[in-house]
């Protein structure tokens, strides 16, 4: 995971509430668990307007012009700017990794569902739940200006907009200093390597029968 301090990115509006995992990484692309290669099809059914498979050389499929991240003004939008219930539906784990592989590395919105929330955060993806008319309002700021950018201070949690404007956003203290430091669980578990040894030693000199070969 790369560590997340203060970022400034572009904001592409996703107004849709009730986006599920299907949609953002749909089934056929699941095949593969390593966790790149995914950006071509995020949101693929949206995206495209042909069908596509695994394999097929996407950058030659037909885009879907009305679809938002196919418009000029947002192809190198980082942020997603969503509604409610985002990531709803299965527990898949590549649509976080889809989100990543594409170059998003903030999702914003209302509500998200609980597993798509703790996925984000174990891959390093920040999604930030702000109040339903602070959403309304980034979303009449983006629609209205071209290359709209907003800053994420993930060190005082808070999301500022070129007007100067400053909003508070909650994170588990355990989640915001393992995307600071840019670790994950595993790596997070390796840290600690040497007490967990130290346990292994003590554990066995206190129940020795229980490491007898049987």
């Amino acid at each position: 995971m790369k560590v997340f301090k203060s970022f400034t990115g572009i904001v592409a509006p996703l107004d849709r509430p009730n986006v599920d995992t299907d949609t953002i990484i749909p089934k056929q692309y699941l095949k593969s668990i390593k966790r790149t290669g995914f950006g071509p099809n995020l949101f693929d059914d949206w995206r495209y307007l042909d069908a596509g498979e695994p394999g097929d050389d996407h950058s030659k499929r037909k885009e879907n012009p009305d679809f938002v991240l196919n418009q000029a003004r947002y192809k190198q939008a980082q942020i997603l700017l969503a509604r409610e219930n985002f990531g709803c539906g299965s527990s898949r784990e590549h649509a976080v990794w889809a989100f990543l592989d594409y170059g998003f590395s903030v999702v914003i919105a209302p509500s998200f569902a609980d597993i798509f929330h703790s996925n984000s955060f174990k891959n390093g993806l920040l999604s930030i739940t702000l109040d339903g008319d602070v959403i309304d309002k980034l979303f009449e700021s983006t629609l209205a200006t071209d290359n709209y950018q907003l800053t994420i201070d993930l060190e005082n949690l808070s999301v500022s907009t070129p007007e100067g404007d400053n909003y508070h956003f909650e994170l588990e203290n355990g989640v915001k200093e393992r995307l600071l430091q840019g670790i994950d669980d595993i790596s997070m578990t390796l840290s600690l390597s040497d007490e967990i040894r130290h346990y292994e030693i003590k554990r066995k000199q206190e129940a020795p029968w229980l490491f007898q070969d049987k």
